[in-house]
């Protein structure tokens, strides 16, 4: 779709083999690779050393797009170009600001993840049992504790999906934040889930970027369970209908002819 563009895939190989040698020269790994675990920072910093690989090659694109194995593009190269090149933003990324909110008529689920996203972020890390393996309380009601260091009203915390686009200037950004210490990472360290606040708090708080709160992403949220809906043929219309340049997630195993009718539209 893209003329053979830089690709950057890390892959964490002690989890399981994969073949690299039959792949094109335009795609490379991280090496070494990071071991990852579900929800802990070791997801973060992998997305770091991948976007500083990428940046680091002879050839740095202007924007890159963080896709996970199961995202699909539904729009063509060109449309997807179009709209980067044309953009008045340095990154899109879904960023919502955390603030807990005690008080609600209607418990929707917006709130409900502003609730669980500054139980995450933002709350106090009491103590640890260390009889019990990775066991941790936390005291998270906010009449009965402040926000955790280092947050405050110089450095707000945010949160949103982990997938997200951004130029070249906001990559080198991240690249030299995450480089320093500094409070922020320290604390991100010892929270789960950190890749769905860790970049949107970075960013949404250095004032010389400008941000656009849609990642351009299709995600089926109707299920209302703890993951989107997987996509098949019947939503093919919706896809089409969106401005999102990128649609999550797909199942080969579940549907692959949508997949297929995908292709069709948006290759060359």
């Amino acid at each position: 779709m893209f003329n053979y563009p830089p690709i950057v895939c890390h892959h964490d190989f002690s989890k399981s083999d994969l073949s690299v040698d039959t792949l094109p020269k335009n795609v490379s790994f991280v090496r070494p690779h990071l071991q990852t675990a579900w929800g802990e920072f070791s997801l973060v910093e992998a997305t770091v050393q991948a976007i500083k690989l990428l940046y680091e090659s002879e050839n740095p694109p202007d924007w890159f797009i963080l896709l996970s194995g199961t995202d699909y593009p539904i729009k063509t190269a060109k449309q997807i170009l179009t709209d980067l090149s044309l953009s008045q933003y340095d990154a899109h990324i879904h960023h919502q600001e955390i603030i807990y909110k005690v008080y609600q008529e209607n418990v929707k689920m917006s709130v409900m993840w502003q609730m669980l996203a500054y139980r995450r972020y933002c709350s106090w890390n009491l103590f640890s049992l260390p009889f019990f393996k990775d066991f941790t309380i936390r005291w998270g009601h906010p009449l009965l504790s402040k926000p955790s260091p280092p947050f405050s009203q110089k450095l707000r915390c945010f949160a949103g999906s982990q997938w997200f686009s951004a130029n070249h200037r906001t990559a080198k950004y991240i690249i030299k934040f995450h480089s320093q210490k500094n409070s922020l990472t320290s604390h991100y360290r010892r929270r789960m889930f950190a890749d769905e606040s860790y970049f949107q708090t970075i960013l949404a708080n250095a004032p010389h970027l400008n941000l656009k709160n849609d990642d351009y992403r299709y995600v089926d949220w109707s299920t209302k369970g703890a993951h989107p809906k997987t996509l098949v043929m019947e939503d093919l219309p919706s896809l089409l209908a969106s401005p999102c340049h990128f649609a999550r997630k797909f199942d080969i195993d579940v549907d692959s002819n949508i997949l297929d009718q995908l292709d069709t539209m948006t290759l060359p």
